[in-house]
């Protein structure tokens, strides 16, 4: 079992430009909050031992990481001094996730604000040429062969968070661009990588890889379908990759074997990055 003493410290001057091709970029109420912290890190601690991956290393420290990151995070950015929940969604005109989740129309349920989803499974190229749609986005180019695209499972917020080991969608990332895109149920959302990630923590996961553990803030560049409310807001990552082979964070992404567990929060409204 990997202890504090095992963890490499990295300071983000050390960590790798995630232009380079060989680096990637990976309520209202004190009780609602309290079961998002509990959803968020009991949905981490499922996750943490994969098939054909080994068993990986455990502390409290990063058992907690995403669990307390995401559910503080949740609350700066939807907590309003002004504002009660009833007021935000009567003038927003968003159902309750309650009632989103009970609803049939998959295409017309509009996502909270924020809402979560997970980014999970192993990283698989996308080839040049081969016809990859872009879901009506103009900013991004799936098709230029410089993309990587892993599974969309719904956490909070989106239709779907109550069977969240179900898959809605797919994920697109490129390190080339700094460009990402995520095909989501009713439309689709592309974004940038904005400075002020940082992966602090690098975990041998004692089979000859090891866990990249940091943060990743982006900026939402459009949006279509029923997303289109979330334009120029944020997306703040809290991710945990399996890297399948030890070396420089993200060194060889995606072929030498990616497996990633990232939580993703995604606001309408830029915010201050985090932590």
């Amino acid at each position: 079992m990997a202890t504090k003493s095992s963890f490499q410290r990295r300071d983000e001057s050390e960590m790798p430009e995630l232009s380079s091709p060989s680096h990637r970029p990976g309520i209202g109420s004190r009780s609602t909050l309290n079961e998002t912290r509990s959803m968020i890190t009991d949905q981490a601690s499922a996750n943490q031992s994969k098939p054909g991956s080994g068993q990986e290393p455990t502390n409290v420290e990063r058992r907690t990481l995403i669990g307390a990151g995401l559910a503080a995070l949740l609350t700066a950015a939807c907590s309003s001094p002004t504002e009660n929940r009833a007021q935000r969604l009567s003038s927003s005109g968003l159902l309750t996730a309650e009632e989103r989740d009970e609803g049939t129309d998959e295409g017309r349920s509009v996502p909270n604000d924020p809402f979560i989803v997970l980014l999970k499974g192993v990283y698989q190229p996308v080839p040049k040429g081969s016809g990859q749609d872009n879901f009506g986005l103009t900013t991004v180019d799936l098709d230029d062969g410089s993309y990587s695209k892993t599974r969309i499972y719904p956490i909070f917020g989106i239709r779907g968070s109550r069977h969240q080991d179900k898959s809605i969608g797919t994920f697109y990332v490129s390190l080339v661009t700094r460009l990402c895109a995520y095909d989501l149920p009713g439309g689709a959302i592309a974004m940038t990588f904005i400075p002020g990630g940082n992966f602090p923590v690098v975990v041998p996961d004692g089979m000859g890889g090891q866990y990249d553990e940091g943060y990743l803030p982006l900026t939402i560049l459009e949006a279509t379908g029923i997303y289109q409310a979330f334009a120029g807001g944020h997306n703040h990552m809290v991710d945990k990759l399996h890297q399948l082979v030890a070396g420089a964070p993200f060194a060889g992404f995606p072929s030498s074997g990616f497996d990633e567990l990232c939580f993703c929060m995604i606001f309408q409204r830029s915010i201050p990055s985090f932590p």
